[in-house]
């Protein structure tokens, strides 16, 4: 499998390394790169998953962007795999910057005041989700259930945050997919230029122990 580890990660050590992997970005970014080039599909089609990928990083999903992802490349027939690698342009660097400016521009489409930081943005989203889970719980016990926090975390930033992610995510989509074309394209002409040699040149041994062998 391309993702299966042969020991389990603990809890804190997966925290720790979405933030800082082990070996560096640049490993990480190796790794990546090296793994989308290897993906047994046409270069279109992981280019396309890749895409999506990348698509998905720039809007307010955290928790289901590999969901998202896989779902959108699947509906546009784009390798599902690379789309999950893709979502690797969304990371701890990336995701600020994203969303403040997804937000801002959401924001000021729907003529909403702008100004919150990335920090205001999780906090919020930390208490949507916990005021969700206690309405979740509310439905099979007395306490009562409360919607102020969700509605403001719908209006004040998911909304503006969708908006403005979408309209930067499709361009940025498509600079993307032209970008890793030509790359994806030479890698393959090269993988496959070198399997054909590879080929010819055990066939030539073949024929020379053959030609060898003969009385």
């Amino acid at each position: 499998m391309v993702f299966k580890r042969r020991t389990r990660r603990g809890i804190f050590r997966a925290i720790g390394e979405f933030f800082y992997p082990r070996g560096g970005w640049r490993r990480a970014t190796s790794y990546v790169l090296h793994r989308l080039r290897r993906l047994p599909d046409t270069p279109h089609r992981i280019c396309l998953g890749i895409a999506c990928g990348a698509f998905v990083s720039f809007l307010p999903l955290y928790g289901l962007h590999f969901t998202t992802a896989a779902l959108l490349a699947w509906l546009l027939r784009g390798n599902i795999l690379a789309a999950l690698l893709g979502t690797f342009y969304g990371n701890p660097i990336t995701f600020p910057i994203m969303a403040v400016t997804a937000l801002e521009l959401g924001n000021w489409i729907m003529g909403a005041p702008g100004g919150m930081s990335f920090s205001a943005v999780m906090a919020s989203i930390g208490r949507a989700s916990s005021e969700l889970s206690h309405n979740l719980m509310a439905v099979f016990t007395i306490e009562t259930v409360h919607w102020g926090r969700l509605e403001a975390f719908l209006w004040r930033v998911f909304l503006p945050f969708m908006i403005g992610g979408t309209i930067i995510g499709i361009p940025s989509a498509v600079a993307i997919y032209f970008a890793h074309l030509p790359l994806v394209h030479a890698y393959q002409r090269s993988r496959q230029n070198r399997l054909r040699q590879r080929f010819e040149a055990a066939r030539n041994r073949q024929r020379a122990h053959e030609n060898g062998g003969d009385p």
